[in-house]
């Protein structure tokens, strides 16, 4: 084996409630758990420890590839860990994103249209703004300022979140706008006269 191979920073430990199969064939790592599966394409080969349920990331390319790529093999390998190590918490724990309306008159309600759902924002101007819930996102609204948006993918969250966001971005002399929950926002002094 390669020493590369057995360094503890390019191991997963895998948790018990995951099944994960790899396929070199295909090019494939196949993790399912109790939140649904993920599919990830490979460019690295992997070697998979059954009994300890561990697997390591090798320094071996699948292809053939370029001097300069195979410069990059530690970087490849850096991203390999984390996006396995994401998917894997994707499939563990629902994810989830917090966003708070701050402003007067800044309200936020959940309709729901036979099999479409829909989130009207009524941001101070002169028309609400209606926003399209896809379907494997669920959006609570608690208090009539607070939104929490809850789904599988941490990916489609995180774009819910951001597009919700961008309807009003969070002004910085104000203050007002749509912010993260633990977001902090500092204030600019506005011009004296």
């Amino acid at each position: 084996m390669n020493k590369n191979i057995i360094k503890k920073k390019h191991n997963i430990k895998i948790p018990k409630s995951i099944f994960s199969c790899y396929s070199e064939k295909h090019r494939i790592l196949f993790l399912k758990g109790p939140l649904g599966h993920r599919l990830i394409k490979l460019k690295l080969k992997l070697n998979i420890i059954g009994e300890k349920n561990i697997i390591l990331i090798t320094d071996q390319f699948f292809d053939d590839y370029s001097a300069n790529e195979k410069k990059n093999t530690k970087s490849y390998q850096g991203t390999y860990i984390a996006l396995i190590k994401k998917k894997i918490l994707e499939i563990l724990k629902p994810n989830f994103k917090k966003l708070k309306l701050v402003g007067v008159g800044y309200k936020v309600f959940l309709l729901k249209k036979k099999q479409l759902t829909l989130l009207r924002l009524s941001l101070g101007f002169s028309h609400n703004i209606y926003f399209k819930v896809p379907d494997d996102i669920k959006i609570i609204c608690y208090k009539n300022n607070k939104v929490l948006i809850l789904g599988n993918d941490y990916q489609k969250v995180t774009l819910v979140a951001s597009k919700l966001r961008s309807y009003k971005i969070p002004e910085i002399y104000k203050g007002k706008g749509i912010l993260y929950e633990n977001e902090e926002l500092k204030l600019k002094e506005g011009k004296k006269v």
